[in-house]
């Protein structure tokens, strides 16, 4: 089974990293045997929103201090800026079980070890997807896939100012707080630290996204 390649591509705009994944995407379709890849990054301040006809989320849009992108995950609008760690899965999910539900649990697998390597406990909620602690969103989840190859992914929050989730419903959910690890734990930590553990987690958990992986029990233990 081939691995999992990680890449930290530093402070990126957001129409850099998803003109990236475009390409990735391609060049899989193409080229079987390219390595699955994991781009690690944080952005420049930005808002998006998947493809929804509903976008309520948005408070009318006209407010935001940042741009917008429209773009073709799932999900409602959120908040991407310095301080979060920002994942963008490439993987062919043809290699593994083509279930959309078992990669997303995957994700928040993934993210909820991490965390706890950083002292917080944290887990997930019930018909929501993403990483809570108790009633807080510290992680948000939202995945695109062309012919089986994931793009886009999840955005954790590592530290820094929370307030432009403010100016929007994040992820469609009313009255959310957002938190961070700074908050949680009160540890400072620089994003490019907590991505070199997520992306050593995230290829040893790789072969979770096969069918005989066991990963629905595993998730179910962190069920809050």
């Amino acid at each position: 089974m081939r691995g999992l390649e990680t890449r930290w591509l530093g402070r990126s705009s957001y129409a850099d990293a998803l003109a990236m994944q475009a390409e990735l995407v391609a060049r899989k379709r193409s080229d079987s045997e390219l390595a699955d890849q994991l781009l690690l990054l944080e952005h420049e301040p930005v808002y998006t929103i998947g493809r929804t006809p509903d976008q309520s989320s948005l408070r009318g849009a006209t407010h935001l201090p940042h741009p917008l992108f429209p773009i073709n995950r799932g999900g409602q609008a959120t908040y991407h800026g310095p301080g979060q760690l920002v994942g963008y899965p490439v993987i062919d999910l043809r290699r593994y079980a083509q279930d959309l539900h078992r990669y997303l649990r995957w994700i928040e697998n993934v993210l909820i070890e991490l965390l706890a390597e950083f002292g917080v406990d944290a887990g997930t909620r019930a018909g929501l997807t993403g990483v809570w602690i108790e009633d807080r969103k510290i992680a948000s989840i939202g995945v695109g896939v062309r012919q089986w190859i994931t793009m886009h992914g999840f955005a954790l929050n590592v530290s820094g100012d929370l307030s432009p989730f403010d100016e929007i419903v994040p992820c469609g959910i009313s009255n959310v707080t957002m938190t961070s690890i700074e908050k949680e734990s009160g540890m400072v930590c620089a994003v490019e630290q907590v991505a070199a553990r997520a992306g050593e987690i995230a290829a040893s958990r790789l072969g979770e996204l096969r069918t005989d992986s066991g990963l629905t029990r595993t998730l179910d233990s962190h069920q809050r």
